[in-house]
Order: structure tokens, then C-alpha cells, then sequence
């Protein structure tokens, strides 16, 4: 498994010079948009290991930054430990660059950078905000939410610049749209939706998605011909694989209809992996609770089904004409059975007498506490956005 997605992620972020519209520089001398220099040739910054660093981990307190939300706060919710904060990323042969973020404003000047997806990529954006916001007075920045909370916007007025995130789980229309109520079981995607959501990607100059949880759901989609507003819906169903390959290809148009490759950077993290099921030589049908240890085995893959996911990136990705900078944070945070917010968090709902007595019932095995594994996602994408690789 691993050296099938190695392949597949290696691929990925290999893409070739874009199709460049007409009066543009060749192809050859194309360079992508907000680089300031090459990564180390040969260097795979996502093959690595975790090596413990006191001196520069974490880079920034829970209680110094008041923008992560209250299902992240490991520390306010009675985390004991604070090692899962002290680990980092170490490529192997090579190093990532250091996160500038003085670089990272200077370059946002002007402009507009958001993040698409669900509750994971929202901890990614929360995470980004964290690592950025103390080089900004206090006065000069502010976080707004709109459209019902679909969309946040964060400020940095003295840069003229927004750092967004937009609730959008399938990337295209469904009935788990509404960023505050969405826990919905039986879930149905619309097809050829992507203009709802799109519509208010519009001018963004970064632009970093993610989808891949809330379709796996272990039955076929349910996809919605039409429109939800019909009285009767033609509602067909698809594979998981398929309904995914269909937002993968709804994407991947919209992106290059309407982002500009010479101006605009568009990244796609891969999937956030889940620690549920012990697979890992622990406890049998263990999950994350309790657990303060990476998983040590460089091989370990964890037993969920992306494989077939990957396959329908690869493909699909592999066609595209706009060149999208693939994030590959499966492998790294597969190890990391540590790092999720298991029991301490805000719970959406009071807790049964039953599950109090049994926490391991109730522990997040899927979101990741702040700060802690997502800066680690934001250094790499540093490090794409910043110094691709020359290859």
C-alpha cells in the first residue's frame, strides 16, 4: 500500500507546465505563481519521520490563539499531556524550509487566500490563522463569519489581505450544507453543482481544498439529478469511487475555467486519516483514547479503504490541464495516533451516563487537537507554495 501511494502522490506533485493561454511566456519558461525559489531536487518533503523538537514545538500556545474553535482546544478540555504537541516533520535527505510567516503576509498582499472543504480543512485554516496572526496588532485584524457561517473571513488590514475558509463537505451541492447543521445520515450530493459553491471561490489567488471523509460512508452515494427545490427527485445511486471520481472531474473543470494558472496557486490535501480501529498491534478494536505514542512502523497504512480513492485521484488529476499542488498528509499523520482530540473537546451533545463511564465511546478519532499535527500540513503546503520542486 505504501508503495502504491507513494507512486500515486510522487505523480501528483510532478505536474507538467500548464496549457498557457495565448501571449503568455512558453512553456518552459513557466514558473508557478508566489514561488520564491526551487525545493531540494530529488526531495520528497513527504517521506520522512517524526523526530521530537522542545526547541521550536509547538510554534505557537493553545491560549495565545483565539481563533482555534472549542472542538480543538485539547488543553482547555483536560488534556493531561502535551507531547503530541513537541513532534517534527523531518524529510528524509533534505529539510523543510523554516514557515516565514512575515513571508507568507508579505506575499498575501493584496490578496485573497481560502480553504475549501469540511471540519478537517477548517482546522487546517484555524491552524494557518494561528501560525500567522501575532505579527498582526491587535486592531489591524479582525473574523467574520457570513452566509450563515458558510464562509469565514479572516483580515489582515494592513496587508489589504482575507485567509477564508468556505463550508463545502462535497465540494458540490448536498443536503449537509449548512456549516452549523449538517450531521445528516442520509446524505445526498447534487450533480453538476459546483457553481453553487464556486460562485464565492471566485478572485481567490490561493486556493487549498479537501473532500474525502464525508463520502465514505461504507453504502452508495445517493446522487441527485435535478435540483433539491424539485417536488419529485430523480435520485440515482452511485459507488463510492464513482460519486467521488464525478466531484473530482466537477472540480478539476471549475478550476480551470475559472482560475488563471499565471496568477493563481490551487493546492488538494490528501485524506486526514482516522485512528478507530487498533490496527496499529494495539489493543484490538482500540481507537485513539489513551493512546500518547506514534505508531513507529514506517509501513503502516491503517486499514482504511483510500486506496481505491487514490486511484480516482490519480487519474483524474493526471489529466489536468491547470497544474494543482497535491498535499500528500496521508502518510505523515497515518502515524500520529496521538495527535487526535479524542474525549477532550467541546462535545456537540451531553454526554450519556453511559459513555462517561466507557470515554474510549466517545473519543474523536478523526479531528486533530491545535496546535499539533495541522501546522505540520501548513509547512508543507509552505514549502509547495513557496519552493516547488524544479521536476
Amino acid at each position: 500500500m505504501e508503495n502504491t501511494s507513494s507512486a500515486v502522490f510522487s505523480a501528483l506533485n510532478r505536474p507538467g507546465p500548464p496549457e498557457l493561454p495565448p501571449g503568455h511566456q512558453k512553456r518552459e519558461d513557466y514558473k508557478l505563481p508566489f514561488a520564491v525559489g526551487e525545493g531540494e531536487e530529488g526531495c520528497d518533503i513527504f517521506s520522512g519521520r517524526w523526530v521530537r523538537d522542545e526547541l521550536t514545538r509547538p510554534p505557537y500556545e493553545e491560549s495565545e490563539c483565539p481563533y482555534i474553535q472549542p472542538q480543538l482546544t485539547c488543553q482547555e478540555h483536560g488534556r493531561p499531556d502535551t507531547e503530541y504537541q513537541k513532534w517534527r516533520w523531518q524529510p528524509h535527505g533534505c529539510d523543510l524550509p523554516s514557515f516565514n510567516a512575515t513571508l507568507m503576509l508579505e506575499s498575501l498582499r493584496g490578496k485573497r487566500m481560502m480553504f475549501v472543504g469540511d471540519s478537517l480543512n477548517r482546522g487546517q485554516y484555524v491552524s494557518i490563522i494561528c501560525l500567522l496572526h501575532r505579527l498582526i496588532p491587535q486592531h489591524r485584524k479582525s473574523m467574520e463569519t457570513y452566509n450563515n457561517d458558510a464562509l469565514t473571513v479572516f483580515r489582515a488590514k494592513d496587508y489589504n489581505a482575507t485567509i477564508e475558509f468556505y463550508w463545502a463537505p462535497f465540494l458540490l451541492e448536498s443536503n449537509s450544507d449548512n456549516a452549523v447543521v449538517h450531521r445528516i445520515s442520509d446524505r445526498i450530493v447534487r450533480k453538476g453543482s459546483i457553481n453553487k459553491h464556486g460562485k464565492h471561490w471566485k478572485g481567490v489567488d490561493i486556493l487549498v481544498f479537501n473532500t474525502y471523509l464525508w463520502w465514505v460512508t461504507g453504502q452508495d452515494m445517493k446522487i441527485l439529478k435535478g435540483s433539491f427545490e424539485d417536488e419529485e427527485k430523480e435520485i440515482m445511486q452511485l459507488s463510492t469511487e464513482d460519486a467521488y471520481r464525478m466531484a473530482m472531474k466537477s472540480m478539476l473543470k471549475w478550476v480551470t475555467r475559472n482560475m488563471n494558472c499565471t496568477k493563481t496557486r490551487v493546492f488538494f490535501t490528501s485524506m486526514s486519516p482516522t485512528h478507530s480501529k487498533g490496527d496499529w498491534g494495539g489493543e484490538p478494536g482500540g481507537n485513539c483514547y489513551n493512546q500518547t505514542a506514534l505508531i513507529e512502523d514506517p509501513n503502516y497504512w491503517g486499514t482504511d479503504s483510500r486506496k481505491s480513492i487514490m486511484k480516482v485521484i490519480g487519474e483524474e488529476f493526471g489529466k489536468s490541464k491547470f497544474p494543482i499542488t497535491f498535499l500528500n498528509i496521508t502518510q505523515l499523520s497515518s502515524y500520529r495516533k496521538d495527535a487526535h482530540t479524542s474525549i477532550y473537546k467541546k462535545q456537540w451533545n451531553p454526554l450519556t451516563s453511559e459513555q462517561l463511564a466507557n470515554p474510549a465511546s466517545y473519543a474523536d478519532c478523526t479531528h486533530w487537537c491545535l496546535p499539533g499535527l495541522q501546522d505540520t500540513w501548513n509547512e508543507l503546503l509552505f514549502a509547495k507554495l513557496f519552493y516547488p520542486n524544479s521536476s
